[in-house]
């Protein structure tokens, strides 16, 4: 497990809206046994209402999906597979919309 790694939500009931969940946090809190995931979320018909902090994307398996910052929660780490892909280059994109949720728009 590592920061701005891209894991399959297990969640079956969230899967469609939600398919992937992005470690956010810092490699250094290892030792907690919850991680802090922020969903990607399926792209809507338009994200015109959306701020463009909240509305940037980024592929997963030839896939675009948008960053749903304002979902962050904490996640058990146990229930965490195998991640599918990394988004670390990606990374400045997360700390963005992490920014417009804590700070505003």
């Amino acid at each position: 497990m590592a920061q701005y790694d891209v894991y399959t939500n297990p969640n079956a009931q969230q899967q469609r809206a939600f398919p992937y969940l992005v470690e956010l946090q810092s490699d250094q809190l290892r030792h907690y046994s919850t991680r802090l995931l922020m969903p990607l979320a399926r792209l809507p018909d338009t994200l015109a209402d959306l701020p463009r902090r909240l509305t940037e994307t980024v592929e997963v398996d030839g896939e675009r999906f948008y960053l749903a910052a304002h979902l962050c929660a904490p996640f058990p780490a146990q229930l965490l597979r195998r991640p599918v892909t990394s988004l670390r280059h990606e990374a400045s994109l997360f700390v963005d919309a992490l920014d417009a949720v804590i700070s505003g728009i």
